[in-house]
């Protein structure tokens, strides 16, 4: 009998995490920016976020300022806040509200669809004038507004169909806020934040209240664009105020069938959105790159209508024991960043559960084969790249 050899195509640096310079080299996280962050999708808001004609709401990221706003019929676009005159900002803040969109600088006035309707002085100009803002490529999935700065990829709802019967009982649609929008600034490489997202190893290790609350029950699942991540809360006998609190006093959510009462269910999106879903409410997480070494942590929180005593309370107390896991991870992440900027650190093995930071590095290595090497590249390296 002969066998015949089949060659081994396995990548052997699958079995590896992602090399230190990574997290705090310049010239990667400039190339990361345009390759990665730049063609992703990114949240801004929840329609519910947008209540009335003339709300608006901004995105800072990879250097643009993005806004969206809702129209005179419903509708809602996306636009760069940019001037077309000058370049000024429209708007300053995270949120406001406008009849029209009128320039601080020269008081060009745009309509909120985005057309030019007023220019002082007009007959000065002697070229064409533009027509109105830039547009902005953005989707709304089960309510969420996303923006994407260059296209050509997947839209939101084709990378989430996988989970789409999974996400549809939650009527993410129907949720309104809980919270505004808020951001913290975070000294790590937002890649850090999400491998420690994804990362189901250090559960039981550095969150004591979630291993108390899902036993050895947590798991973690790696898809083509999401990772999938979850328990089944236990009846807790002991456990902190909070976690015993919170299963007292949580009620039914009718809209729900008996296997989600308990279920905290997690998304990642690539490359840096988090959806936490709860029975109570969801969240959701966005890992924001602002510099090498600083993120933009950004979330807000959202629910259905629920005037019960009952869900307010337990609201509270997911966000208490929630606050308690970010003040951990903000621990965990911080030592974390402190050994990637060492020169001894090299990429760490992964083992066989670690199966979304395998997903997540394979697929960097795929968009910026540097990300390949051990050690960065003679400075100047990503100019070719870039360019």
């Amino acid at each position: 009998m002969s066998l015949a050899v089949v060659a081994d195509t396995r990548d052997p640096l699958d079995d590896y995490s992602l090399p230190g310079w990574l997290y705090h080299d310049p010239e990667f996280h400039a190339l990361e920016m345009a390759r990665v962050i730049r063609p992703s999708w990114q949240i801004v808001c929840h329609l519910s976020d947008l209540p009335k004609t003339g709300d608006w709401h901004s995105l800072e990221y990879a250097g643009e300022s993005v806004i969206v706003v809702r129209g005179e019929h419903g509708e809602v676009r996306a636009f760069t806040n940019v001037c077309r005159h000058r370049g000024s900002r429209l708007v300053d803040g995270a949120c406001g509200s406008a009849r029209k969109l009128v320039c601080p600088y020269h008081a060009w006035v745009y309509e909120l669809d985005g057309r030019l309707s007023g220019v002082p002085q007009r007959s000065q100009y002697k070229v064409p004038l533009p027509q109105g803002l830039i547009p902005v490529e953005h989707e709304v999935w089960h309510g969420f507004v996303f923006v994407r700065l260059e296209g050509g990829g997947p839209s939101v709802a084709s990378m989430m169909a996988p989970h789409e019967d999974e996400i549809a009982p939650y009527r993410f649609a129907e949720m309104q806020p809980l919270k505004r929008v808020t951001e913290r600034p975070r000294s790590v490489n937002w890649k850090n934040l999400c491998d420690n997202y994804s990362d189901g190893l250090h559960v039981p290790v550095a969150h004591p209240g979630l291993k108390r609350l899902f036993g050895d029950g947590y798991w973690i699942e790696a898809g083509a664009h999401v990772d999938r991540l979850g328990g089944t809360i236990l009846d807790l006998s002991r456990g902190s105020w909070s976690e015993r609190a919170y299963q007292r006093l949580k009620p039914r959510a009718d809209h729900l069938d008996d296997a989600r009462q308990n279920l905290w269910l997690y998304f990642k999106l690539w490359p840096n959105i988090a959806f936490d879903i709860y029975a109570d409410g969801i969240d959701f997480m966005q890992f924001l790159p602002t510099g090498p070494t600083t993120t933009s942590l950004r979330e807000s929180a959202y629910a259905l209508p629920d005037d019960r005593r009952e869900m307010r309370a337990a609201r509270y107390l997911n966000a208490r024991i929630n606050r308690e896991v970010n003040r951990e991870d903000t621990i965990l992440v911080t030592r974390v960043q402190a050994g990637m900027q060492s020169a001894s650190y090299k990429a760490g093995p992964l083992g066989d559960s670690e199966v979304c930071l395998r997903s997540f590095a394979q697929r960097l290595r795929r968009v910026i084969p540097e990300a390949r090497l051990e050690r960065p590249p003679t400075p100047g390296w990503s100019a070719a790249r870039t360019g």
